[in-house]
C-alpha cells in the first residue's frame, strides 16, 4: 500500500497526474490504476477526476493526511535501520527564506564536519512555501520566521532574531547619519524583497506604522540581487542586520541602524512535527540548537 501513498502524495504535490506520475518514474496508468486500487481498498472515492486533476473529496483529503503520517514514518524507520547498520549517511533536504539563506552554512558545515556522509540539496523559497513543502514531505526542514504567521503542527529551534537596517552609499541621502527612523527610511527609494516575501511584509507594516507608505524602485524575490544593486553604490535598501554582516559590505556600502519601533522577529529551524524524529533531522536540530547558543542575541553593534 506504501507505494500508492507515495501515488497520492506526489498527485497532491503536483496537481497534475502526468507530472505526478512523472515524479514517482512511472507511467501515468500505472499512477492511475494504483490511485485506482487505493480507492477500491479503502471503499471510498479519492480524487476528482475528469480530464484533468479537480481535487482531492473530503474523503481523500482525510487519507492523504494519514498517507504523509505512513510515508514519513516508513521513511524514517528505513533511515534509522541505515544509520543502526552504517552510521549517519543520507540527504538533507532544506529549504530557507531569503534573508536567512546567508546563515545556512552555519548549520551544514558543522553538521557535515561530523556526519561527513550526509549530502545537502538547499532551496530558496517563500515562509509559505517552506510550510507547503515541509507537509508534503518534500523538505526536510526549514530557516523561516517563527513569531510573525502561523506555523501550524511543526517542531521549531528559535536561532536568532533580525533587527534591520539602512543600507547605502555614504554620499547618499541619509548616508552620513548615525541613525535613521522608519519614517525618515520611508522617503527613499528602496529596492525591497517582493510583497509574496514575509520579510518585505514586515517591511511595509513598519514603515506604514510610521505614515510612510513604501515605494520601492526594484524588487527582487533574492537578496542577490538587491544586495548587488546596494553595492553599487546607487540604491538602498532595507536588510536584517545579521545578514549584512554575513555578507560582508564593502567601505562604499553603510548599515545605519533604524530607530523607532524596537520590533524584532525571530527566525529559527522548524522540522515536521514527529517523534521519533529521523535520525538525521535530531542531528540537525541538535545543531541548530549549538547554533542558537554560539549566536545568542550578539548587541547589533557587534553587526555594524
Amino acid at each position: 500500500m506504501l507505494n500508492k501513498l507515495e501515488f497520492l502524495l506526489a498527485l497532491a504535490r503536483e496537481r497534475h497526474f502526468g507530472h505526478a506520475a512523472d515524479s514517482c518514474g512511472v507511467t501515468q496508468p500505472t499512477l492511475s490504476a494504483g490511485l485506482k486500487q487505493l480507492e477500491d481498498d479503502l471503499g471510498v472515492l479519492l480524487v476528482h477526476r475528469g480530464s484533468r486533476f479537480q481535487g482531492f473529496t473530503p474523503e481523500g483529503e482525510r487519507v492523504l493526511e494519514w498517507a504523509r503520517r505512513l510515508v514519513a514514518d516508513s521513511r524514517a524507520m528505513r533511515q534509522e535501520i541505515e544509520t543502526l547498520k552504517q552510521g549517519l549517511v543520507g540527504h538533507l533536504r532544506l529549504a530557507a527564506i531569503p534573508t536567512a539563506l546567508a546563515m545556512v552554512s552555519m548549520l551544514t558545515t558543522p553538521y557535515r564536519a561530523l556526519h561527513p556522509r550526509v549530502n545537502f540539496t538547499v532551496l530558496s523559497r517563500t515562509s509559505t512555501g517552506i510550510l507547503g513543502l515541509l507537509e508534503n514531505l518534500e523538505i526536510d526542514a526549514g530557516l523561516t520566521y517563527l513569531d510573525n504567521e502561523p506555523l501550524g503542527k511543526v517542531t521549531s529551534v528559535p536561532l536568532y532574531r533580525e533587527r534591520y537596517r539602512l543600507l547605502t552609499a555614504p554620499d547618499a541621502p541619509l548616508g552620513d547619519r548615525d541613525k535613521v527612523t522608519w519614517a525618515e527610511v520611508g522617503e527613499l527609494p528602496l529596492c525591497l524583497l517582493t510583497p509574496d516575501m514575509q520579510n518585505r511584509r514586515i517591511l511595509d507594516r513598519l514603515l506604514q506604522a510610521a505614515g510612510t507608505m513604501p515605494s520601492p524602485t526594484l524588487e527582487s524575490d533574492s537578496i542577490i540581487v538587491l544586495f548587488a544593486h546596494v553595492r553599487t553604490g546607487k540604491w538602498a535598501s532595507i536588510m536584517p542586520a545579521r545578514l549584512a554582516a554575513t555578507l560582508g559590505l564593502p567601505e562604499t556600502i553603510r548599515s545605519i541602524p533604524i530607530t523607532g519601533p524596537a520590533l524584532a522577529h525571530t527566525v529559527g529551524l522548524v522540522v515536521p512535527h514527529r517523534e521519533p524524529m529521523t535520525p538525521l533531522t535530531a542531528a540537525l536540530v541538535r545543531q541548530a540548537e549549538i547554533m542558537a547558543r554560539n549566536l545568542d542575541d550578539e548587541p547589533d553593534e557587534a553587526m555594524a
